[in-house]
């Protein structure tokens, strides 16, 4: 990529003055624009930029490290979910950082299955008091997700 940085970066720096402007190029997608449409595909399928979970929430995924993609999702975001979200066809597990109500981390983990059985316990004795409008069920496998407060009774 160094050896062709002038021919797939220069359309993008193209009137570009200041070293503000060019903190603003979106590399991703000028790497993007050297895959043909097949290839743009198979990059979305593989490695996408966001991932649905239970709650409905499409979240980010964050490739800082390609080695270990994190996806940082409030926890009550995630009941019933059983194994931790994975890319790469089912082959790379994400790093899941789990966070609070008030988005603060909380665990970081690859195996939800494991965080569900033996942390999520003592994380709910914890936070149930300090966050008692969110849902703390007491088995959060089937649980329903969702995204902000307990739904008050009607």
């Amino acid at each position: 990529m160094l050896d062709t940085v002038g021919e797939w970066l220069a359309p993008w720096l193209s009137g570009i003055t200041t070293l503000a402007a060019i903190r603003k190029v979106d590399l991703f997608e000028a790497l993007r624009s050297r895959l043909n449409w097949s290839q743009q595909q198979q990059l979305d399928q593989l490695a996408p930029l966001r991932t649905k979970v239970p709650s409905g929430s499409n979240v980010s995924i964050d490739y800082t490290d390609c080695d270990q993609p994190v996806l940082a999702v409030k926890l009550q975001e995630l009941f019933g979910l059983q194994r931790s979200p994975a890319i790469a066809g089912g082959r790379v597990a994400l790093t899941v950082h789990l966070l609070s109500p008030a988005r603060r981390p909380l665990q970081v983990t690859r195996d939800l299955a494991s965080f569900w059985i033996n942390t999520y316990p003592e994380v709910k004795k914890e936070l149930k008091g300090r966050y008692p409008k969110h849902p703390w069920p007491d088995d959060p496998l089937v649980a329903v997700a969702q995204r902000g407060l307990k739904k008050r009774p009607k």
